[in-house]
């Protein structure tokens, strides 16, 4: 639901913690172009199901409507966060924790991380899955979002901005150069 916004129509958005550190960063991406969306920076105490709800209303706005799906981790699994997607006209594909409707075929996810449920539902979890992980590693390794040695929410919200223009100045100089395939690599331009 957060995080990857490259202008390109947004299909496919997913949550997921990127900065485990002094702050976490939530982020929304667009699965189809692996860039992020949207993001929202809080202190790493504060668990990132609070900032669900902040973070789908930014992707929302920053995609001007167009988000169709919200993919998200089971920890985001709640009636309330479900019924604030369907209000915003966008379809939740959120697996379920053993403790909600049991006895029900409903997408879920095994210890082992495989997803199990509805056919639909657990293909478009997978590759929203790799989506966000490739677009979470792009930020942490590729443009040291997790490398910082920051202190105090301001600076890190700075350092992550940072991060995330990085990426996207990528993508508008992949395409702009004519070459939109290298849009995702950042060792292109190194």
């Amino acid at each position: 639901m957060l995080l990857e916004r490259c202008q390109v129509p947004h299909s496919r958005i997913e949550a997921v913690q990127v900065l485990p550190s002094a702050a976490g960063a939530d982020s929304a991406a667009d699965a189809d172009s692996d860039l992020p969306v949207a993001f929202i920076v809080a202190p790493a105490n504060e668990n990132e199901k609070r900032h669900a709800p902040d973070l789908l209303d930014k992707t929302v706005e920053a995609t001007k409507g167009r988000v169709r799906r919200l993919v998200a981790d089971p920890q985001y699994s709640s009636r309330r966060f479900r019924e604030k997607a369907a209000r915003c006209g966008v379809e939740a594909i959120i697996p379920y924790p053993r403790n909600q409707r049991r006895g029900e075929e409903v997408l879920r996810v095994d210890r082992r991380f495989r997803a199990h449920g509805p056919e639909g539902e657990v293909r478009v979890y997978g590759s929203a899955r790799s989506s966000i992980e490739r677009v979470s590693s792009r930020l942490e390794d590729l443009v040291c979002l997790n490398g910082h040695r920051l202190r105090g929410l301001r600076n890190v919200t700075v350092h992550t901005v940072l991060c995330v223009i990085a990426v996207m100045l990528m993508a508008v100089a992949a395409l702009r150069l004519g070459v939109p395939e290298k849009a995702r690599c950042i060792a292109s331009f190194g």
